[in-house]
């Protein structure tokens, strides 16, 4: 007697992607303005796609970073990196 097995590669699949998680809350750890890239920037202000900060956090931008004070975690990763020669990359505030 013999067991049917399906041959690996074969057939189909459903590939599921994480989705990231995205804050919309305003609790205490969102009060904080964080660094981005500028191109990342201004894709998420075109078409709404999440953008994410030097730190990790993941969320679509709605309101004026000058309002926070600088995520210390991000302020933190921003002048670890120095100066090497990658202007218009990191660095903005959002």
């Amino acid at each position: 007697m013999s067991t049917l097995e399906p041959e690996r590669g074969t057939g189909t699949g459903t590939l599921v992607e994480p989705t990231p998680q995205v804050s919309h809350g305003d609790g205490d750890h969102e009060r904080f303005a964080h660094y981005v890239q500028k191109d990342k920037i201004m894709a998420s202000a075109l078409d709404g796609t999440p953008v994410v900060a030097l730190c990790g956090k993941v969320w679509v931008p709605g309101r004026d970073p000058k309002k926070y004070p600088v995520c210390p975690m991000c302020k933190e990763i921003y002048e670890s990196m120095g100066s090497g020669g990658d202007e218009g990359k990191g660095g903005d505030k959002k």
